[in-house]
C-alpha cells in the first residue's frame, strides 16, 4: 500500500473533481460510509437527502478521482428566510480510508464554506467524536472552536464535541479560507 504522501505526489489535479452528490454515487458512498462509521447512514437516508438537495436548505458534495468517489460531505442550512438568520450544520464528512490525509476533507470543507457563505449563513456548526483529534484539528483550521459536549452522542457511548464557527460573512473569514490553499 502506498503512503499518503506518495499518493498525493502522484495525483494529477486534472483527475480530481468536486461535484454535487447524485443518486449514482450512493453505492460508492455506502462503501466509504460503512468503513468510516460504526453506525452508518443507510442507502435510504442518502437517497432521501439527495432528493431534498436545494442550495438554500441542503447541499451535498462528492470528491471523485477519475470516476471513483473518494470523499463526500453534506450540510444543512437552517434558519429564517432572511440570510442574516441562517446557520449551517455539517451533517457528515468522510474520506475513503485509502485516500485519507491527502487533503480531501479540507477540499470539501472549502467548497462547503464557500457555499454556506454564498447563501448568507452567519455561522456553522458540527459534532465530532471527542477521540477524533485529527478531525478537530482540521476543523480548527476553518475557525471552528469547541463550544460544548454531547455526552454519549455516538452509539450511546462516545462523546461528541460540538464545534462552532461564527461570523463567516466577515471578509477575514474569506481570507482565512483562501489561505488554506487549493490542494490536493
Amino acid at each position: 500500500m502506498k503512503l499518503a504522501s506518495e499518493m498525493c505526489e502522484a495525483l494529477d489535479p486534472g483527475e480530481i473533481s468536486v461535484e454535487p452528490m447524485r443518486k449514482r454515487h450512493v453505492t460508492q458512498i455506502m462503501a466509504i460510509e460503512q468503513q468510516s462509521y460504526p453506525r452508518p447512514w443507510t442507502r435510504g437516508v442518502f437517497e432521501s437527502e439527495i432528493a431534498q438537495i436545494h442550495p438554500e436548505s441542503r447541499w451535498y458534495l462528492v470528491v471523485r478521482h477519475r470516476r471513483r468517489v473518494v470523499a463526500y460531505a453534506g450540510v444543512w442550512i437552517t434558519g429564517g428566510s432572511a440570510p442574516s438568520s441562517r446557520e449551517a450544520h455539517i451533517t457528515n464528512i468522510a474520506v475513503d480510508p485509502v485516500w485519507r490525509r491527502l487533503g480531501f476533507g479540507e477540499l470539501l470543507l472549502r467548497h462547503l464554506a464557500e457555499h454556506v457563505i454564498s447563501v448568507g449563513c452567519e455561522a456553522w456548526t458540527l459534532e465530532v467524536r471527542a477521540s477524533s483529534t485529527g478531525a478537530q484539528a482540521m476543523y480548527a483550521k476553518f475557525g471552528f472552536v469547541p463550544a460544548g459536549v454531547r455526552r454519549n452522542y455516538y452509539e450511546n457511548s462516545t462523546d461528541a464535541i460540538v464545534m462552532w464557527c461564527h461570523d463567516i460573512q466577515d471578509p477575514e473569514y474569506a481570507i482565512r479560507i483562501s489561505q488554506l490553499g487549493a490542494h490536493p
